[in-house]
């Protein structure tokens, strides 16, 4: 192994490495276990082999994460290593964050020089939705650095026209389709694309490479998926989100057609579909205006407002009533909900899964699902949760690929390594933009690091394409200047957009109009005075360069100072506010009324196996990270899966498997065939002896909506028919 020298050729790379690992790793305890949900797994997969190799969400292996498997054995091998904890859960994709950008670099200078690789490995350090991803334990970075080698396999099968290198290119692939599923084959176009157009190699040899190739990528991409299937159902989890218990159908449809808004909906895009407590309706949308605990209830039969106070939802949802009582407002500042860290939120809107900002604005953290934001080609331009987490160079990055065309270098034959890198990148590009851009299906805001690598890539090829033509003094030479002023006038939008989440704001957009722009008209001006100035024309494309690095660098470090959303990480100015974090998993697992729970729970188990019983993951997390026991989330992740029948239930019931239950959050199906059993038999324990509120608000539930309607009952003794 080579010796690491620190000279002038390489100390660009390191002083990058370093922003990347600084922006990753520093500081990193404030976000705790982040997602609380994949923390609650990975504690589980540490108890136990059988856990581990089927990524069970709860110790006792009632049911799975909806995930694959790869990336939470990884986060579990560093638990085992270094104790469970936020840190031990967060250390893999900061690694991986700080990996991927020394690869961008590798990938980009093998053809574009130094320079080239240089201004990518920057680009990518600083992308903001790439930091937040890196800081949490969502696993897409991860797949992220997975795909990044895979494209280095897959240069080398192009260089040398070697099968073995493309083999290991698509095995890497189907690796990462065990990491994130198909969010892995959204680099298959640029795969399949660049290979087809190599000339070096014969078209026929190409085809039948690809094909054997394909071959392995669908073995290695459904071998774990395919041994879960066959593994007898008595003998392991039940499948999370699945419909049928069954890997092969949570990849078609909770991970597959559902994200493409093709599917069914399992998840919480746009409205709450199905039952929420006991509210039925088919869409169900809480709209908080001004905050002061009214909300109002569609369905499908139309329209009907309900104004109410949480005790009268409580109410309510004990009786299994959804009538229109209503009630006098509460006090401010009581039975407000939904919760944000733990907290009442400042006025929020919530409007198909969105957080509307108070003064209007949906950028930054308000936004939950992408695909309920308006379908168009401006999408990830717009006024919402996304423009702000990776579109900042997207400009730079589409002039980089038309300077590039201009230079004519992507003439046929594609036959060397530079045609073939700039096509991979942009068949990266385009494909994935045009998903976020027009799916309806659901992802989320975070997703949106897949678009890093190749905007990345493409701005540092063609910030380097446009200078080398901006010297040459001909017309192309304005391409370089344009460039500046498009994209710096892109970041403006985007930064109007935040302008008055921060006094900071203005001034970053002051030095983006002046570093940006002003420097594009001093570079405009130079281009008649030919064969002069070189060193003052290189000073100004530094500033301007530096002047569009400016707000997303600024974006990305305020991960440094302020926690993100657990669930929904994103970077932004907007995390000093302290506004629209969404507390979407099971709330603070410190908090004295989930601690006086534990206790109280703990106290009386008994011989019971199951700690508490709850409608889903939301209500469990918090209790199983403080304890490690085993948790019931009756419904899977959201309240959904159809795992157990009554009768099957009741059985548990019977055998004192199952004490304690927490009612409220989501049930839907049989789960609101069993609560409503549970209400109906079991006996209420009295609030004042597991929580230190004064009425049936639990603390527990659907992240912050169901804390408010637990009600805890004993099955103990229950006559069971």
């Amino acid at each position: 192994m080579k010796r690491l020298k620190f000279n002038k050729d390489n100390i660009g790379l390191y002083l990058i490495l370093l922003l990347s690992a600084i922006l990753n790793f520093t500081n990193l305890s404030i976000e705790g276990y982040a997602n609380q949900y994949y923390a609650a797994g990975v504690k589980s997969m540490s108890m136990s082999l059988k856990n581990f190799f089927f990524v069970s969400y709860d110790p006792a292996g009632f049911v799975t994460i909806d995930k694959p498997p790869l990336g939470f054995w990884i986060q579990t091998i560093f638990v085992k290593i270094f104790g469970f904890n936020g840190i031990s859960i967060l250390l893999p994709q900061a690694i991986a964050g700080v990996i991927s950008v020394a690869l961008i670099y590798v990938l980009v200078k093998k053809y574009f020089g130094k320079a080239a690789g240089l201004i990518a490995a920057l680009v990518l350090a600083t992308t903001p939705v790439f930091v937040a991803d890196s800081r949490n334990n969502t696993i897409d970075n991860m797949l992220l650095m997975t795909l990044l080698f895979a494209v280095l396999a897959l240069m080398k099968a192009l260089d040398t026209g070697k099968l073995k290198y493309l083999l290991l290119s698509l095995v890497l692939v189907g690796v990462g389709f065990n990491v994130k599923m198909l969010e892995a084959y959204m680099i298959i176009p640029a795969v399949y694309i660049t290979y087809v157009l190599a000339s070096k190699i014969s078209f026929k040899k190409r085809i039948g490479y690809l094909s054997l190739a394909t071959v392995v990528l669908l073995i290695v991409s459904l071998s774990w998926a395919i041994i879960v299937d066959m593994t007898p159902q008595s003998m392991r989890p039940y499948v999370g989100s699945s419909t049928d218990n069954s890997e092969l159908e949570l990849i078609i449809g909770h991970n597959g057609l559902e994200r493409l808004g093709l599917g069914r909906n399992t998840g919480f895009g746009g409205g709450f579909g199905g039952r929420v407590g006991n509210f039925n309706g088919g869409e169900f949308r809480r709209n908080f205006g001004d905050f002061n605990g009214q909300f109002n209830r569609q369905s499908n039969q139309g329209t009907s407002q309900l104004s109410t106070s949480v005790d009268t939802v409580s109410s309510a949802t004990k009786n299994g009533s959804s009538s229109n009582a209503t009630q006098n407002t509460p006090p401010a500042n009581q039975g407000n909900f939904p919760r944000f860290n733990g907290q009442n939120a400042p006025n929020p809107n919530f409007v198909g899964g969105n957080f509307e900002r108070p003064n209007g604005n949906r950028g930054g953290m308000g936004g939950m699902f992408g695909g309920d934001e308006k379908a168009s080609v401006l999408r990830l331009f717009s006024n919402n949760s996304l423009s702000d987490q990776i579109i900042w160079l997207f400009p730079m990055a589409i002039f980089g690929f038309l300077a590039e065309i201009l230079r004519k270098r992507l003439k046929r034959p594609f036959d060397d390594g530079r045609k073939l890198s700039l096509i991979l990148w942009i068949s990266w590009l385009v494909p994935v933009f045009i998903y976020f851009s027009f799916t309806t299906g659901m992802f989320h805001p975070y997703y949106l690091t897949m678009m890093a690598p190749p905007i990345a890539a493409l701005t540092g090829i063609g910030i380097v394409s446009m200078w080398e033509m901006y010297q040459e003094g001909s017309a192309k030479s304005w391409l370089l200047p344009l460039s500046l002023v498009a994209d710096g006038l892109v970041e403006l939008l985007i930064l109007y957009y935040h302008y008055n989440t921060s006094n900071l704001t203005k001034y970053i957009m002051l030095s983006v109009a002046v570093l940006s722009i002003d420097s594009a008209v001093v570079l405009s001006l130079m281009i008649f005075a030919k064969n002069s100035g070189f060193k003052v024309k290189k000073a100004m494309l530094t500033v301007g360069v530096i002047g569009l690095l400016i707000a997303p660098t600024i974006w990305s470090a305020t991960t440094l100072f302020y926690p993100m959303n657990g669930t929904m990480p994103s970077a932004g100015l907007e995390l000093s506010t302290g506004r629209n974090r969404f507390d979407f998993g099971g709330g603070d697992i410190n908090s004295s009324t989930n601690s006086k729970l534990i206790s109280f729970l703990e106290k009386n188990k008994g011989n019971a196996k199951y700690l508490l019983v709850v409608s889903s993951s939301q209500s469990a997390d918090s209790i199983i990270i403080k304890t490690g026991e085993p948790v019931m989330a009756l419904g899977g992740f959201s309240g959904s899966d159809n795992i157990l029948t009554l009768s099957q239930f009741k059985e548990l019931v019977k055998k004192g498997e199952v004490r304690y239950v927490m009612t409220g959050g989501m049930d839907r199906g049989s789960n609101s065939e069993i609560m409503n059993w549970v209400r109906e038999n079991g006996k209420l324990v009295p609030t004042s002896e597991w929580s230190n509120t004064n009425s049936t608000q639990s603390g527990n539930g659907f992240g912050g909506f169901g804390r408010d309607f637990g009600e805890l009952y004993d099955l103990k003794g229950v006559n069971v028919n």
